[in-house]
């Protein structure tokens, strides 16, 4: 509020400035101002924005509020375009329920801490809610490891779907390295041949599916992990378990 009022008495001082500048100009065709005029002003208002920092500060904040309210608003008409991709790309690891009539589109990475926090919730919510159903929308964008995780993950899915979502959740589970190694050994406990998945991640079809993540993501301007997008609403970072519920039930209020 206080910054809003020093703003105001900013505006005013411009307003009168700007009158004084328009009725010189309308008794004297020459310029408004003389040079040393000019830097008169222009050092007032410096020196008034140097009492008063509070007025930059609320000017950036009202920036990025209204960035962040375009980038809403461009998403919502953008994800309108994109629903057949992000719901029902057969490329696309499902869980919950297959045919459920709420659809949560999750873009993830292995090695964020994030999403790694989040999990236990989706978990949660896929065992209370029997109408939802999950997308996971492998998004590797930590390193190398993350897209080796990334691709075993998306392995598993074309070669044994029944098994990705155990091979999921024992990654996100998981501490230390994400080498290949480590990733074929934890194949190997969820009964996944090693040696077959190590084929797999190397499948074209692999790498393709998850180019196609990578260009949505980009489309609706998702750049960091965990994401959702529930119904018309695409929400970043790691939201809680309430949160989550809201935005299933308004989806399927509409």
């Amino acid at each position: 509020m206080i910054a809003f009022n020093v703003l105001r008495r900013l505006t005013t001082v411009l307003a009168l400035v700007l009158c004084f500048g328009a009725a010189a100009d309308a008794a004297d065709p020459a310029p408004a101002f003389s040079d040393g005029q000019k830097q008169a002003i222009e050092k007032m208002i410096h020196q008034y924005l140097l009492d008063h920092p509070e007025v930059i500060l609320e000017a950036v904040q009202r920036h990025r509020e209204k960035a962040e309210e375009a980038k809403k608003v461009h998403a919502k008409a953008t994800l309108s375009g994109l629903r057949k991709e992000l719901e029902n790309d057969p490329t696309s690891p499902v869980a919950g329920n297959v045919n459920g009539k709420v659809t949560l589109v999750e873009f993830f990475d292995y090695r964020c801490g994030y999403c790694k926090r989040v999990h236990p919730t989706l978990v949660e919510l896929m065992k209370e809610d029997k109408e939802l159903r999950v997308v996971f929308k492998e998004f590797p964008i930590l390193g190398p490891e993350s897209m080796l995780a990334s691709r075993a993950a998306m392995a598993v899915w074309r070669t044994q779907p029944q098994k990705y979502l155990a091979f999921h959740d024992a990654l996100m589970g998981g501490r230390g390295a994400r080498d290949e190694a480590s990733l074929l050994a934890a194949a190997g406990k969820q009964g996944i041949d090693p040696a077959a998945l190590k084929k797999a991640m190397a499948d074209p079809e692999v790498e393709a599916a998850l180019a196609r993540n990578f260009h949505l993501a980009e489309a609706l301007g998702i750049n960091g992990t965990p994401a959702f997008v529930v119904g018309t609403e695409l929400v970043p970072g790691a939201v809680d378990k309430e949160t989550l519920k809201k935005l299933i039930a308004e989806a399927r209020g509409s």
